[in-house]
C-alpha cells in the first residue's frame, strides 16, 4: 500500500516498538495530524472477550465530555407527544410509517443516529437488516430507545458515541478532532476508556484490555500502554 510524505514523516516520529503512556500517545497522535482537514482521532481497543457468546458482549453508550466534533443528524421514530419533544428538542428528521417508506424505497441515509420509542420497534422491526450491518438500528443499551426522545437527541447533539465489539473482537471509536488539542482529547479519551472498563463482562477471563491504539484518519496508530489503562 503506497504511503505518502506526509505518513511516512508522522510515522518517523513514532518508536513502533513501544507501547506510550495515554497522555504521551495522545500528544504524539496530535503532533502526527498533518492533513490538510481536521482530522478524526480514532481509539481502537482490542478486548480478551469472545464476542460470539452473548455473555461476553462488550456494548454501550457514553457521552463525551468534549464531544465528537461531528454535526450529529438525528432521526427519530415517535408519534404524537413523543414526536413534537423530539422535534422541539432539535431532532432533524422526526416520523413513523412515513420514514420506514423513505429509507426502505429511497436508500435514504441522511441522518448518523437513529432513536424510538418503544412501542415504534414494531413498526421499524423491517429495517433491522438494513441499519444493522451500519450500526444504526436503535438499541434500549444504547440509549436509543427510549421514551424520553428529548434527552436522547440531546445527548446525541451533545456527542454521545456508542461502542461495541466487532466480530474480531475489537471497538473502534472516535473521540475528537485533531483540533481540539492534547487535553480535550484526553478527557474523552478518559472518559470512553472508562466506560470500558466498567462494561467488563462477569464472563471475561484472563487480561481484559489486549491491546489500545489511537490513530488519527490519515495518520499511523500509536500504541498505548495497556498496563496504564487500569
Amino acid at each position: 500500500m503506497f504511503k505518502g510524505k506526509k505518513y511516512k514523516a508522522s510515522a518517523e516520529l513514532i518508536d513502533k516498538s513501544k507501547a506510550y503512556d495515554p497522555a504521551e500517545a495522545v500528544k504524539l497522535v496530535c503532533e502526527t495530524s498533518k492533513a490538510k482537514f481536521d482530522e478524526t482521532i480514532e481509539l481502537h481497543v482490542r478486548l480478551g472477550v469472545d464476542s460470539r457468546h452473548a455473555d461476553q458482549q462488550v456494548r454501550g453508550a457514553v457521552v463525551l465530555p468534549n464531544g465528537t466534533g461531528k454535526t450529529v443528524r438525528t432521526l427519530v421514530f415517535a408519534k404524537g407527544d413523543r414526536a413534537k419533544e423530539a422535534a422541539e428538542a432539535g431532532a432533524d428528521y422526526v416520523g413513523d410509517t412515513d420514514l420506514v417508506e423513505k429509507i426502505t424505497k429511497e436508500n435514504w441515509f441522511e441522518f448518523d443516529v437513529v432513536i424510538a420509542t418503544p412501542d415504534m420497534m414494531g413498526t421499524i422491526g423491517r429495517l433491522g437488516k438494513i441499519l444493522g450491518p451500519k450500526g444504526l438500528m436503535p438499541n434500549p443499551k444504547a440509549g436509543t430507545v427510549t421514551m424520553d426522545v428529548a434527552k436522547a437527541v440531546t445527548e446525541a447533539k451533545a456527542g454521545k458515541i456508542e461502542y461495541r465489539l466487532d466480530k474480531t473482537n475489537i471497538i473502534h471509536c472516535p473521540i475528537g478532532k485533531a483540533s481540539f488539542g492534547e487535553e480535550k482529547l484526553m478527557e474523552n479519551f478518559d472518559t470512553i476508556m472508562g466506560a470500558i472498563i466498567k462494561a467488563k463482562p462477569a464472563a471475561a477471563k484472563g487480561q481484559y484490555i489486549k491491546s489500545c491504539t489511537v490513530a488519527s484518519t490519515m495518520g499511523p496508530g500509536i500504541k498505548v500502554n495497556s498496563a496504564k489503562l487500569g
